[in-house]
């Protein structure tokens, strides 16, 4: 399942809803936090569920929904936006401090009969540090982390350059690979700034994530391009995974292409190329 983008639509507006999965994004994600004024909560837990249980709604790309934290309304919002609406690809849920955060919300939904993964937020000191866990939890497909947050609530100023933050989003990174989880990036939070989420994006990919969060459909495209791979990067892919059989029936491990020995480690980078390839409808 491609996660490359992921759009954030409030909840309390319909007609962004609908219009979300036009933008192209992998996911959407109908917010009913931080998105929504707090006396607003209500009229969008209504909203969201009258879009999803919409028969003319018909997304071709996944669809979330993020509560409220645990301990706060989170159990409104399952029973009365989820609980009688068709099936969802995940719930996202924001700042999760620990492991026993989410297992709050697995019961809670396997209270109302909802099968729906978990994408964890991360948002918090404690957070960060409890990552592993967090990411090691059954019912967690996803990591994210939210760097806005997490500067608040460390203390730091928020720079263009993130290294305030850059330890935190590779803890992320090695605590959903250790899980075989995805890890999801940061927003950014400028939306009249292509060039900056340009190469953000592209420092995302570098830091080993597997998509980035996004606030405006016009990000959208920009970091779909950031995750989609070059012909360049496909077409060495293909190589190596051709040449992998041949060396496969021979009983090599380790073999040439393109002047480069090629082993286990650049054979999954092969392999990882190519999905996301695949994920962007190259291949």
């Amino acid at each position: 399942m491609a996660r490359r983008s992921v759009l954030f639509s409030p909840g309390d507006q319909p007609d962004l809803m609908r219009k979300a999965p036009g933008s192209g994004a992998d996911a959407v994600v109908f917010d009913l936090e931080d998105g929504v004024a707090p006396d607003r909560k209500p009229e969008a837990r209504d909203a969201v569920r009258d879009v999803l249980t919409d028969s003319e709604f018909d997304p071709d790309c996944s669809v979330w929904v993020r509560i409220n934290p645990p301990g706060t309304v989170a159990a409104e919002d399952v029973a009365t936006a989820l609980a009688d609406a068709p099936p969802i690809d995940a719930v996202m849920v924001p700042k999760v401090a620990d492991a026993a955060a989410v297992e709050r919300i697995d019961g809670l939904l396997d209270d109302h009969g909802i099968d729906a993964p978990v994408v964890a937020l991360i948002e918090s000191a404690a957070g960060v540090l409890h990552a592993e866990e967090i990411a090691a939890v059954e019912r967690v497909d996803a990591v994210a982390i939210g760097a806005e947050d997490l500067a608040a609530d460390i203390g730091a100023t928020r720079t263009e350059e993130g290294t305030e933050v850059l330890h935190a989003r590779e803890q992320v990174v090695l605590a959903a690979a250790a899980a075989g989880v995805d890890a999801l990036d940061t927003i950014h939070v400028d939306v009249d700034d292509p060039d900056g989420l340009e190469s953000a994006a592209e420092f995302t990919v570098q830091l080993g994530f597997d998509g980035k969060m996004a606030i405006h459909p016009a990000q959208v495209p920009i970091i779909n391009d950031a995750f989609t791979p070059s012909e360049e990067r496909i077409d060495w892919a293909e190589r190596v995974l051709d040449v992998k059989a041949e060396a496969d029936a021979e009983g090599r491990g380790v073999f040439r292409v393109d002047d480069e020995m090629i082993d286990a480690p650049l054979i999954a980078q092969a392999e990882q190329i190519l999905d996301r390839a695949r994920a962007a409808g190259k291949r």
